[in-house]
C-alpha cells in the first residue's frame, strides 16, 4: 500500500476545465497559489472535460501523463486546480504514489503560513481540522482495516477511531476557544457602537491592493507584498476625516473564487467586521483583464457573509499601470460608484477621503443645542466623543453647542437626553451636509 510522503515542494500543476460548470477557471491564479504556497513548479498539465471522471477525476489518460511527469521531473507533490472527494484524492495517491492536493487542501495550507493573531491561527487550524476529518482514513494506509469477520480487525482500525475522537475533541475546543475571542470581538464592536464610531471596511478579491490603500490611509505598517493572501489577519485603525471625525477602517481578508467553505465558517467572527461596516471600499485591480469576473466572485462572498446590503463605494486601484488618471465617476443622481486611485503612488488619494466624506456627510446632522444648566455629564461626553464643533453663552447658566454627528447616533442622542436637550430648528442652525450613498 502507498504511505503517503509528509512533505513536498517540487510540484506538477493540473489544470482541469469542466465544461459542465459554465465556469472559466483561471491558470494564472492557480499557479499564483501554488507559488505563494511555496511549491516549486516542474511542470503543468492542461485537459478538457464533459465532468469529472468519479474514481480519478481526471480521465485514466491523464492519470497517465502526470505520472509520467512525476518521473521525468522527480517530483513529489500533484496540485490540482479543483476540489476533490476523499475517495478521489486517494485514489490519485495510490495510482501515482505521490502527495495529491486539491486546491481547497492549498488555499488552507497558504492560510496555515500567513496567519499571525492567534484568532487567525485558531481560525485556520478549525478549517484545517474540518477538513481532515473527511480524509483521516487517507493516512494509513500502511496499517491493516477492517474488514469484517474474526481475525481480520487489525491495529489501523483501532488508531483510526482513536484519531477521529482527538480530532473531535481537538475541534470542540477550537470552537470554544474562538466563540470566546468572538465574544471579546463583540465588546469591541459595542464600544465602537456606544462611541458612535463609524467602521470602514476594505474588501476586495486578493491582491488587489487592499494592504497597500489600508497603509496609505492610515500610516499602519501592514505586510503587503505582491502575491495571494499577502495577509489574513484583520487589522483596526483609526482615522480622521474632516467633518466625519473618527472612523475606524478595517483591513480584511482577501477573497478568491470557490474560497473553501470551511475557512468561509471558521472566520465568521472575522468577516462580522465587514457585514456589520457603515461602508465597504471594495478595492479592484484596475488593470486586470479579468476584474469584472472578480467583482462577481466579490460579490457572491459578500452575500455569503450577509453583507451585501452594505452601501458599497468601488476603488478602481493600480492605476499607475494602466495610465488612467485619477478621478471619480458618478451616476446619474450625482452620486458618487466609483474612485480611481493608485495606492502604490498615492495619486487620487485625496479623492477617495473627499468621497468617503461625501458618503457620510449625507449621514451627518449639523444642530445647535441648547443644554440644561445640569447637564455638565452630557455635555463632557459630547466633547469626549469630538463631536462639538463650537459652544455659546446663553447667558442663562445652560450651555449652547454646535454639533456634528450621525444621524443615527443624534437621533440616539435625543431619545437618551430628551428632557436635558432643547434642538434648534434646522433653519437657525447650521446647514444639513448634502450628498450621500
Amino acid at each position: 500500500m502507498f504511505e503517503r510522503p509528509r512533505t513536498g515542494e517540487r510540484a506538477v500543476l493540473v489544470h482541469i476545465e469542466l465544461q459542465s460548470e459554465g465556469e472559466h477557471e483561471q491558470l494564472r491564479e492557480f499557479r499564483e497559489l501554488a507559488r505563494a504556497a511555496g511549491a516549486l513548479v516542474c511542470a503543468e498539465i492542461t485537459g478538457t472535460r464533459q465532468r469529472p471522471d468519479p474514481r480519478y477525476f481526471v480521465g485514466r489518460g491523464k492519470v497517465e501523463e502526470i505520472r509520467a511527469a512525476i518521473e521525468v521531473h522527480e517530483a513529489d507533490l500533484v496540485l490540482l486546480d479543483h476540489a476533490l472527494s476523499p475517495s478521489q484524492e486517494r485514489n490519485l495517491e495510490q495510482a501515482l504514489k505521490c502527495r495529491v492536493l486539491d486546491r481547497t487542501g492549498l488555499i488552507l495550507d497558504i492560510f496555515a503560513q500567513r496567519a499571525r493573531s492567534f484568532e487567525g491561527k485558531l481560525q485556520v487550524e478549525l478549517a484545517q481540522l474540518r477538513h481532515l476529518s473527511t480524509r483521516l482514513v487517507r493516512g494509513w494506509t500502511h496499517l491493516e482495516r477492517q474488514k469484517g469477520g474474526i481475525g481480520l480487525r487489525g491495529p489501523g482500525e483501532t488508531q483510526l477511531e482513536t484519531d477521529r475522537r482527538l480530532l473531535a475533541q481537538r475541534i470542540r475546543q477550537l470552537r470554544s476557544r474562538l466563540d470566546k475571542v468572538s465574544a471579546q470581538r463583540e465588546l469591541g464592536r459595542r464600544a465602537r457602537s456606544r462611541a458612535e464610531v463609524p467602521t470602514i471596511s476594505l474588501v476586495g478579491y486578493t491582491n488587489a491592493g487592499k494592504s497597500t490603500l489600508f497603509n496609505r490611509l492610515t500610516d499602519a505598517g501592514v505586510f503587503e507584498a505582491d502575491q495571494l493572501f499577502a495577509t489574513l489577519d484583520p487589522t483596526l485603525r483609526r482615522l480622521e476625516l474632516p467633518t466625519v471625525g473618527p472612523v475606524v477602517l478595517v483591513d480584511t481578508v482577501g477573497f478568491i473564487r470557490h474560497l473553501p467553505h470551511d475557512l468561509v465558517e471558521a472566520f465568521k467572527s472575522t468577516l462580522e467586521e465587514t457585514s456589520r461596516a457603515s461602508l465597504l471600499l471594495h478595492v479592484i485591480d484596475a488593470g486586470d483583464e479579468e476584474r469584472d469576473d472578480f467583482i462577481d466572485q466579490v460579490e457572491r462572498v459578500l452575500a455569503e457573509i450577509g453583507a451585501e446590503e452594505v452601501p458599497q463605494l468601488r476603488v478602481f486601484n493600480k492605476i499607475d499601470l494602466t495610465g488612467t488618471r485619477a478621478g471619480i465617476d458618478r451616476d446619474e443622481s450625482g452620486r458618487i460608484r466609483r474612485v480611481w486611485v493608485s495606492a502604490a503612488t498615492g495619486e487620487g488619494l485625496d479623492m477617495l477621503r473627499g468621497a468617503i466624506v461625501e458618503f457620510f456627510s449625507g449621514q451627518v446632522v449639523h444642530r445647535r443645542l441648547h443644554l440644561s444648566w445640569g447637564a455638565g455629564r452630557l455635555r463632557a461626553q459630547l466633547y469626549e466623543n469630538d463631536v462639538v464643533v463650537a459652544e455659546h453663552q446663553n447667558g442663562q447658566g445652560g450651555y449652547v453647542l454646535d454639533v456634528q454627528m450621525l444621524q443615527a447616533d443624534f437621533e440616539q442622542l435625543l431619545a437618551r437626553h430628551a428632557d436635558e436637550i432643547t434642538v434648534e430648528p434646522p433653519e437657525g442652525a447650521l446647514a444639513v451636509g448634502a450628498g450621500g450613498p
